[in-house]
C-alpha cells in the first residue's frame, strides 16, 4: 500500500536559493574555458618552438619551405596567446577597488610611460591638466590600463605621427578627460560599432581593446563618449563622478 505523501509542516517552507547572477557565472564560465585553451596553445606552441629549432639550419628548398611554414605557425600561436590573455581581462572584470584619487597624478603617469612608444611613431603628447581638479573614487591600475588602450587606439590611428592631446577639466557634478588624436578617423558605421567585442578593423586587432575600456569607465559609474571624422581624427570623452565627502 503506497504511502500518502506527508503534508508540509507550517513554517517548514523549504530555504531559498540565492538569485543566480547569470553574467557572473557565465564570465566565470567562458574564463575557465579560456583558461583551459590557453594551456593547451601553450602546449602547441612549445612543440613548434622544438620543431623550428630542428629546422631552423634548413638546407634544402624543402626544408626551407616548411620553416617558413612552422614560423607561421608560431606566430599564429603566439596571437592566439595574446588574444586569450585579453578575453581573460575583459570577461573577469568584476571588481575593482577605488581609492580616493587624483586624475592628474593618474594622467602624468600614463602619458609618461607611454611617451617612449610615442615618440618612436612620431606622435607629440601634449596635455592640458588643471592642478585643481575634483578627486574621484578610482581603482588606479584599472583606469590606466583603459587610459592606455585609448593612447595605445590613438597610436594606430596616426599611421604617420601626429597629435595626441590629453586634456581634463571640472564640470558639474563630474571630472572630464578627453583623449584627442588627428589620426584617420572613423566613418560613422565604424564608430557605431567601436565598442563592441570582437569588432575590428585593425590588421592583427582583436576588438577588445575599447570594449574593455568602456567596461572599465562604467565600472567606476562614468561614461565615455566618441566623436570622429574620416581624416580628421577622433576624439574620447571620458567623464567620472567627483568624490562626494563625507
Amino acid at each position: 500500500m503506497a504511502n500518502n505523501p506527508q503534508e508540509p509542516v507550517a513554517g517548514d517552507a523549504p530555504a531559498a536559493l540565492p538569485p543566480t547572477d547569470h553574467a557572473a557565472e557565465l564570465a566565470e564560465l567562458a574564463g575557465g574555458f579560456i583558461h583551459e585553451i590557453k594551456n593547451h596553445i601553450s602546449t602547441l606552441g612549445l612543440n613548434i618552438q622544438l620543431l623550428a629549432e630542428d629546422f631552423e639550419q634548413a638546407k634544402t628548398p624543402q626544408e626551407r619551405k616548411a620553416y617558413d611554414r612552422i614560423l607561421r605557425l608560431q606566430n599564429e600561436c603566439q596571437r592566439l596567446s595574446e588574444l586569450s590573455n585579453d578575453f581573460l581581462r575583459f570577461a573577469r572584470l568584476r571588481g575593482i577597488d577605488r581609492q580616493s584619487t587624483s586624475l592628474l597624478e593618474v594622467v602624468g603617469d600614463i602619458v609618461e610611460f607611454f611617451s617612449p612608444t610615442a615618440r618612436a611613431a612620431g606622435i607629440e603628447i601634449k596635455t592640458f591638466l588643471p592642478t585643481n581638479l575634483p578627486l574621484v573614487a578610482m581603482d588606479v591600475d584599472l583606469f590606466k590600463q583603459a587610459l592606455l588602450n585609448l593612447m595605445l587606439n590613438a597610436e594606430q590611428a596616426m599611421v604617420e605621427g601626429g597629435e595626441l592631446i590629453v586634456q581634463a577639466r571640472a564640470e558639474p557634478g563630474w571630472v572630464r578627460l578627453d583623449v584627442i588624436d588627428n589620426g584617420i578617423g572613423m566613418t560613422p558605421e565604424t564608430m557605431a560599432k567601436c565598442f563592441k567585442a570582437f569588432h575590428t578593423t585593425k590588421a592583427g586587432g582583436n576588438g577588445l581593446g575599447l570594449p574593455t575600456t568602456r567596461r572599465i569607465v562604467e565600472m567606476h559609474g562614468g561614461t565615455i563618449e566618441v566623436q570622429s571624422e574620416p581624416g580628421k581624427g577622433t576624439q574620447f570623452t571620458i567623464r567620472l563622478p567627483i568624490e562626494l565627502k563625507g
